[in-house]
């Protein structure tokens, strides 16, 4: 009998290159991968039409969906993890001296005000440096993934023909989250961000996830065993990889490959871990930030967001 095939969508990269070239297969189905460019626009489609069996994707994104009943559910595999302490980038001549400055102010947020980036700019501003993200008002130059969802009354949206990169280089927006700007009078609002952000992670343990992996709850509920045999053969691709990282058997590493290094010499931990114990701190943040920033109503519990049964380190 011939084994399942299910639609799959994930950018190659370190962690997962095993699966995309075969090295590691799981035992009750096969891959049948599919390549989205930018990925961003799988998000979309998954959240709106789950056109995909299983799709990597922001986990506002998937946070939102859930809280809007998509029929998608996670697993706690975790392919992207970011710092954003450098997203967030200012105008010199603005009068911003430091984060709580944004307060009465329009600051930019690059797409949705769901995205993941802006969700975790947005929470070290707030946690971290004391600002009141309800005396902000965010604008935000595309649409949200899930359709249903309506942002609070501080959000609004970019005019058509208007740019936030132009925005900011004129003034008329003082800050941005996720905006690439080449301009003298524009720079990061956070000084020596890739240090602050170090810092944080070793005195706090902050350390964002940003995509995870979603599969259709149909397909879930027909094949029981699906949920476990996925999220191992991810887990083995991983620890793959996480093993050429500690043996420094990459040839040409990334800018992202150098940033799990320093996770690894900073915490002496794997720094992809998978499974809802060891993220659990990480988790709680995404959650409780989701709420405050009203991007769901009320705070859902882990076990509610993952497949059942896939906690484990």
């Amino acid at each position: 009998m011939p084994k399942l095939k299910l639609k799959t969508v994930f950018r190659t990269q370190g962690n997962n290159q095993a699966l995309k070239e075969g090295i590691i297969k799981p035992q009750s189905f096969e891959f049948e991968f599919l390549e989205v460019d930018p990925l961003i626009d799988a998000f979309r489609r998954m959240v709106r039409t789950s056109e995909f069996d299983i799709c990597e994707m922001a986990i506002t994104t998937y946070i939102c969906a859930r809280a809007h009943g998509k029929r998608i559910t996670a697993l706690p595999i975790f392919l992207m993890r970011a710092f954003h302490h450098g997203a967030i980038i200012c105008n010199a001549k603005s009068g911003i001296v430091s984060p709580r400055d944004l307060e009465g102010e329009k600051v930019g947020v690059n797409r949705g005000y769901t995205v993941t980036t802006g969700l975790w700019a947005r929470y070290i501003l707030q946690h971290q440096y004391g600002v009141d993200l309800n005396k902000v008002n965010w604008v935000v130059s595309g649409d949200e993934h899930v359709l249903e969802y309506r942002p609070p009354s501080n959000v609004f949206s970019l005019g058509k023909k208007e740019k936030l990169a132009d925005m900011v280089k004129s003034g008329e927006l003082v800050a941005a989250i996720g905006v690439e700007v080449d301009h003298p009078d524009v720079k990061p609002l956070i000084p020596n961000a890739d240090a602050a952000a170090f810092k944080a992670l070793s005195e706090q343990g902050h350390y964002p996830i940003n995509h995870t992996v979603v599969v259709r709850d149909e397909l879930l509920s027909y094949h029981p065993e699906l949920a476990e045999d996925i999220f191992d053969a991810f887990t083995e691709a991983k620890d793959l990889y996480v093993k050429r990282l500690k043996s420094q058997s990459i040839d040409r590493p990334t800018k992202v490959d150098e940033m799990y290094k320093k996770v690894i010499n900073i915490t002496g931990r794997d720094p992809l871990p998978y499974g809802v114990a060891p993220n659990r701190q990480t988790l709680e943040e995404i959650v409780q930030a989701a709420v405050e920033q009203k991007i769901i109503d009320k705070s859902i519990a882990l076990e509610d967001l993952f497949a059942n049964g896939i906690y484990r380190s």
